[in-house]
């Protein structure tokens, strides 16, 4: 593959993964615009983000079998399609429960982008390249947490809240175009996979029970939860509590991005010297001792807003040192059913995210340490699984080479 297809390939496959991002980030700095435009409250708008973090990761159970029956770009444009007409009629609504309700389909339709870019690298590159394009996909992604508040916030400030959404079907339809013209046909129609519940849930329970792939894609889910706890609590913690406003707010959270654009990058220098599993465990261990300050802080009243912005980039480093790696090894065992697997993967992430999302819309209020309390436990948890499971894919591994000295 030369280096002009290449990087064109990395671009496309950025733009699907981060048009998710940018629908969950672009409008966060318009939370109180939303509230005092539709009559409700800041923590009853949290709840749109909960329900966008519902839609996304029941939408991902749907397109991984679509995505493996007719391959990958029907289900795709499919999705796109949907995406842009939620995207207006959020533009148009004037009532929070329809507002909510457009979140979800919008959130179905834009994880056709996100299952298929995943699948799609499973396809176009080699198993040991995996982790280091995910790193890639990171940088592209990463921009978007860096850009979508601080753009949302001026144009919220200038223009309103609802041209949030008018921009965000736009880009929906630029990605549609460039997914037309710019990517191969990277995985033919398999008739063979049936769409029945029956065989779709065996097919789910099939890849489920690998244990590299439970191991690393629950632990990497169960810590990536953090990223969507701080995701939907920011708001609350910086504007209502640290009265911080809607265009310093972006700014805030395009600095934290930094921190998780960064280390994904440096995944990519350090996974020539070391091993996915090793910086997995190293990441994990790392925002357990974060996480952990953080919370005593947090409960003992030490942090002002610069302390807490600095605890949370430190934590956010971790997980974009973890999460390329996690990606890599839970996908690494399959090729037939890398849609599936793909879509297992991000419904286990985006489900723990809606959880935690909900969690953080009822709890956060006054102060942050909820906010921090469900940061630390995801982080402790995700790392229990990880050694617990790492038994498991030893013993496996030790049972397959002693099969093959039988055979032989």
């Amino acid at each position: 593959m030369d280096k002009q297809k290449y990087i064109t390939l990395i671009l496309i496959l950025g733009s699907l993964t981060a048009l998710g991002p940018f629908s969950i980030d672009m409008y966060l700095p318009g939370f109180k615009a939303i509230a005092l435009d539709l009559h409700t409250t800041v923590n009853k708008v949290s709840l749109s983000l909960s329900s966008y973090f519902i839609g996304i990761s029941a939408g991902q159970l749907l397109y991984g079998p679509l995505l493996d029956r007719f391959g990958r770009k029907k289900p795709l444009y499919i999705g796109l399609a949907v995406y842009i007409l939620a995207s207006a009629g959020c533009a148009v609504t004037t009532n929070i429960d329809a507002f909510i309700a457009l979140r979800f389909i919008q959130a179905v339709g834009s994880c056709a982008a996100a299952v298929a870019s995943m699948a799609m690298v499973r396809d176009l590159f080699p198993v040991q390249d995996s982790p280091k394009v995910f790193s890639l996909l990171m940088l592209v992604v990463g921009l978007s947490p860096m850009l979508a508040p601080t753009i949302g916030g001026y144009v919220i400030a200038g223009f309103g809240w609802h041209t949030i959404f008018i921009i965000l079907a736009l880009m929906g339809f630029a990605v549609l175009m460039a997914s037309r013209f710019g990517l191969p046909n990277t995985y033919k129609a398999d008739p063979s996979i049936s769409l029945k519940p029956k065989p779709i849930i065996a097919n789910f329970i099939t890849v489920l029970s690998h244990p590299q792939f439970y191991t690393y894609a629950l632990s990497g889910a169960v810590a990536f939860s953090g990223l969507f706890t701080y995701v939907a609590g920011s708001p609350l913690v910086f504007m209502d509590i640290f009265k911080v406003s809607e265009t310093g707010y972006g700014w805030i959270f395009a600095f934290m991005s930094v921190s998780f654009i960064g280390t994904s990058q440096l995944n990519s220098v350090l996974l020539k010297r070391y091993k996915s599993e090793q910086l997995v465990y190293i990441g994990l261990t790392l925002q357990c001792v974060i996480s952990l300050a953080f919370l005593v802080a947090a409960i003992n009243n030490w942090l002002g807003l610069y302390e807490t912005i600095g605890m949370l980039f430190l934590y956010l480093g971790c997980l974009g040192l973890t999460n390329p790696n996690t990606a890599g090894l839970s996908l690494a065992p399959f090729s037939k059913n890398a849609g599936s697997a793909s879509a297992l993967l991000g419904a286990m992430q985006l489900g723990l995210g809606a959880i935690a999302s909900m969690i953080v819309g009822i709890f956060v209020k006054e102060s942050m340490v909820p906010m921090v309390v469900i940061m630390a436990g995801s982080t402790i948890i995700a790392l229990l699984i990880l050694l617990t499971g790492r038994r498991n894919i030893k013993v496996l591994a030790e049972s397959s080479d002693g099969d093959s000295v039988v055979m032989h």
